[in-house]
């Protein structure tokens, strides 16, 4: 079974894509995995299959990421990058969950 993930990234001023990310999406991977990238690494890969520290795996033929006017929770899990690192959003307050420098 796969945890799913959506990662929020800030392309304008009320403009979030939100990239898929289909396996591993639990935090005790996630927010580890995702350390050493940038957004823009993340962006790039438009649909992502798993994220490792070494290698972001994308779909072969990526879909476009969701564009919304703030991160918004459609899996069960999501992430965005705050102050320089990756963090965990509260679905329900929009709150910092965890984070990893």
């Amino acid at each position: 079974m796969s945890t799913r993930a959506q990662i929020a990234i800030q392309i304008g001023p009320e403009e979030w894509a939100h990239v898929y990310c289909h396996y591993d999406g639990y935090p005790s991977h996630m927010l580890t995995a995702l350390a050493p990238w940038a957004p823009e690494d993340i962006h790039a890969a438009r649909e992502i299959r798993q994220v490792r520290a070494d290698e972001i795996e994308a779909f072969a033929t990526p879909r476009d990421p969701v564009i919304l006017p703030r991160p918004t929770c459609q899996s069960c899990h999501l992430y965005v990058w705050q102050d320089g690192t990756w963090s965990e959003l509260d679905p329900e307050t929009h709150a910092p969950e965890g984070s990893v420098q």
